[in-house]
């Protein structure tokens, strides 16, 4: 049961404790787990990704060494039960409390992601609401937000999948906004959403990579031949600094094959480029560590919070989760039942690159772990129902299969949850 609606932090209700599904936990385990929880503090909160494989692919999530720290976390007015995961769950079907707002509602999604608006038939991918399995999230309070970023920035820092993140945060607060108290501003690869009356900003920068590289211009960008340049994080960094609240993500750009290259030396618009060609893990490592020096020499764990969203699963292969070769996610309106499925083994090496790169790390950052979650929404995707970047052709629109983008998520749907998690490790982490 989910804590009620409430305009304060004072009000605002805590995580409730519920039974353990048995399928979840041995005995054992959540002895050892709750021993290590009660043992320690910490400063952020992020769950050690060991992957392996067997008939099908699986992720265990190992209990973390959580670090100790005197100071309480910035915006964290409670605490998460200590026992319980919120990224473990399942999604149950509500038709009461669905969708959080109506896609006509919100003046401020791109017309890549109005399904509705774009001729899909069913409404069904809206009704669910994701429950784990130890505990509820608490619901979304648009009030406690907004009265917690007045005089503030939040800033949601990646791909379009960042920027979809970005828009249902906005979507999920702007209501309570009157219209000549708030304003959407595009200005290159930043965009601004103000809430006037509270003097706070939600702000979506591009960065696919956060290093600069030649994929920047938050237009024109749809570059095959990707360069990404050493060392480069101070590039788009210097926009972000003075940020209150950020939400890094990148990884679908990285994924171009086993090599990426990254430029050494010089330009990006250089004709001439000193390149190295290195593994897409070496590569994906190098940003991972970038971002973490930048947040240790720019933001203050004291006042800010900073967090990564994990990788956005796509969906291209039915035969990933046991159906027919040729499918993907169009026409798919059911979502994967198979507590056990995590998708094809290409996300498999990078997060093991994630996991390696922050737990090595002391730098406080809070790992917002929406990749499984989010594997079973085959339902979820936007597939055909969007604006097309260029008119299909005839052999396209004899095979819908062809042009379904099942990489993007329709809203409101999917991006809500992940910030209804990201409302609950900020407020009570």
């Amino acid at each position: 049961m989910k804590p009620p609606l409430s305009s304060s932090p004072s009000s605002s209700s805590l995580l409730k404790k519920a039974r353990f599904s048995p399928f979840i936990f041995t005995l054992l385990a959540f002895i050892v787990f709750v021993t290590i929880l009660y043992s320690e503090d910490f400063t952020c909160i992020f769950s050690q990704l060991d992957l392996y494989s067997s008939q099908s692919t699986h992720i265990h999530r190992s209990i973390s060494n959580f670090k100790k720290n005197k100071h309480k976390l910035a915006f964290a007015i409670g605490e998460t039960e200590e026992s319980c995961d919120i990224f473990s769950g399942r999604w149950v079907r509500d038709e009461e409390n669905r969708p959080l707002y109506e896609e006509q509602e919100c003046p401020y999604i791109q017309p890549q992601l109005t399904c509705q608006e774009h001729g899909r038939p069913d409404k069904d991918y809206q009704y669910w609401r994701w429950q784990p399995h130890g505990c509820s999230v608490p619901t979304f309070n648009a009030t406690l937000m907004l009265e917690s970023l007045r005089g503030k920035r939040m800033m949601f820092v990646g791909d379009s999948l960042n920027r979809g993140q970005f828009v249902s945060m906005v979507c999920l607060l702007h209501r309570i906004i009157p219209e000549s108290a708030k304003s959407f501003k595009e200005n290159g690869s930043l965009t601004v959403f103000t809430a006037k009356d509270y003097n706070a900003t939600i702000e979506f920068y591009w960065a696919p990579f956060l290093l600069e590289s030649n994929s920047d211009d938050a237009v024109v960008h749809r570059i095959q031949d990707r360069v990404v340049r050493k060392g480069s994080i101070n590039k788009h960094g210097k926009h972000w600094k003075d940020v209150d609240i950020m939400v890094f993500n990148t990884y679908l750009w990285w994924m171009t094959g086993l090599e990426f290259k990254i430029l050494q030396s010089g330009e990006i618009e250089d004709k001439e480029k000193d390149i190295a060609m290195v593994s897409t893990e070496d590569a994906y490592r190098m940003a991972m560590k970038s971002m973490l020096r930048w947040v240790k020499k720019n933001m203050d764990p004291k006042k800010t919070r900073v967090f990564f969203t994990s990788m956005s699963p796509s969906h291209q292969k039915g035969i990933d989760w046991g159906g027919d070769p040729k499918e993907n996610c169009y026409n798919q309106t059911t979502l994967i039942e198979d507590s056990n499925y995590w998708g094809s083994d290409s996300r498999k090496s990078i997060m093991q690159v994630i996991g390696e790169v922050f737990r090595k790390s002391k730098v406080p950052i809070t790992f917002l772990n929406i990749t499984q979650l989010s594997s079973y929404r085959r339902d979820a995707h936007t597939s055909i129902y969007k604006k097309q970047w260029s008119p299909l052709t005839p052999e396209q629109i004899a095979n819908p299969t062809s042009y379904a983008d099942c990489v993007h998520w329709c809203m409101p749907g999917l991006q809500d949850t992940w910030n209804e998690l990201l409302f609950t490790k900020l407020f009570y982490p």
